[in-house]
C-alpha cells in the first residue's frame, strides 16, 4: 500500500514537471510572448532598483534648468520644474508597478473569496453577491475608478483602493463561473458523499482547478490597471505631483508638446509598451494553459 502511494506521488510530480515544461515551451515559443516577458522583467527590475538606476533625484527642482532639451547631462531633458525626466521616468515605473500589482492582487483575493462562496454555497450567498456584482459591472471600469478616486481623494493608497473596487466585480464573476463548472464534476460529488469537509474540497480540489483562467486574467489586468492609473493621474485625480507617475508626466508635458514633445511622448510610449507587454504575456499564458484556445490570436 505504501509503495503504491509512493509511486502515485512520483507520478504526480512527474506530471507536474511535464506540465510546467509544456507551458514554458508554448510560452517561449511565441515571439510576442517572449517580447512581453522581456519588457515586463525590465520594468520590474527598473521599479525595484529605481534609486540605483536614476541618475538624479527625481524630486529635486532646479529653476535654472527648466525645460532643458536632451543633453549629455540630462539624456531626456528636464521638466517644467527642472527635474530630470529620465529619473522621473524610472521612478514612474515603480509607481505604476506598485499601483497595478497591488490593486490587481487585492481585487483578485477579494473576488476569489466572494466568487467561491457564491458559486459553491449558492442560495442566498449567490443571490446577494452576484446581484451586487451585476450592479458594479453596470458601470464602466474607468468611470467607477474615476468616481471612487474623486471620492477618496488623490494619493497612491486611495488610487489603489479605487482601482481595487473597480476590479473586484470582474474577478468575482470569473471565479463564480469557474466554481459552478468545477463543483458538478463527479470527483467533487464523490468527495461530498463520503463526508469530506467543504473547506477541504474548496482548498484542495476546487481552487487549484480554477486558477489557470484566473492567472491569465490577473496578468492581463495588471497592464489595464496601469493604464487606468495613468489616465487618472493625467486628469488630476490619481497620483499627484511631486510623486513621479507616467500619467502625471504626460499631463505636465502636453502643455509643452510643441516645444518639448519628449516630455509627453516618452512616458506615453512607456505606458503603451508595458500595457502591450502584459497583454502579450497573458495571451501566451492563455494558449499554454488552455490548449482549446491555442492559435486563435
Amino acid at each position: 500500500m505504501a509503495g503504491n502511494e509512493q509511486n502515485l506521488t512520483f507520478d504526480n510530480l512527474a506530471k507536474k514537471e511535464s506540465d510546467a515544461k509544456r507551458i514554458m515551451r508554448i510560452l517561449l515559443g511565441r515571439k510576442l510572448s517572449v517580447f512581453g516577458i522581456v519588457i515586463v522583467l525590465l520594468t520590474l527590475i527598473t521599479a525595484i532598483f529605481a534609486p540605483l538606476l536614476a541618475p538624479y533625484d527625481p524630486y529635486k527642482t532646479d529653476m535654472e534648468a527648466v525645460l532643458q532639451p536632451p543633453s549629455s547631462q540630462h539624456i531626456l531633458g528636464t521638466d517644467p520644474a527642472g527635474r530630470d525626466t529620465l529619473s522621473r521616468l524610472i521612478f514612474g515605473a515603480r509607481t505604476s508597478m506598485i499601483v497595478g500589482v497591488a490593486a490587481v492582487f487585492l481585487a483578485a483575493v477579494i473576488g476569489l473569496t466572494l466568487g467561491t462562496i457564491a458559486g459553491y454555497y449558492g442560495r442566498i450567498y449567490s443571490v446577494v453577491i452576484m446581484r451586487l456584482t451585476d450592479v458594479s459591472m453596470a458601470f464602466p471600469f474607468m468611470l467607477l475608478a474615476m468616481t471612487m478616486a474623486a471620492l477618496l481623494g488623490s494619493g497612491m493608497r486611495n488610487v489603489i483602493l479605487a482601482l481595487t473596487v473597480g476590479l473586484v466585480a470582474g474577478y468575482t464573476r470569473l471565479m463564480y463561473g469557474q466554481v459552478l463548472s468545477v463543483k458538478v464534476n463527479d470527483y467533487i460529488l464523490a468527495l461530498r458523499s463520503i463526508g469530506t469537509s467543504n473547506g477541504r474540497i474548496i482548498l484542495r480540489h476546487i481552487l487549484p482547478n480554477c486558477f489557470p483562467p484566473l492567472i491569465v486574467f490577473i496578468t492581463m489586468m495588471i497592464g489595464s490597471t496601469m493604464l487606468v492609473e495613468a489616465s487618472l493621474s493625467f486628469i488630476g485625480v490619481g497620483i499627484v505631483p511631486p510623486t513621479a507617475s507616467w500619467g502625471g508626466m504626460v499631463n505636465q508635458g502636453y502643455r509643452h508638446i510643441l516645444t518639448q514633445p519628449i516630455l509627453s511622448t516618452v512616458p506615453g510610449v512607456a505606458i503603451m509598451l508595458v500595457v502591450f507587454a502584459f497583454n502579450m504575456v497573458g495571451d501566451g499564458l492563455r494558449d499554454a494553459l488552455d490548449p482549446r484556445l491555442r492559435g486563435m490570436l
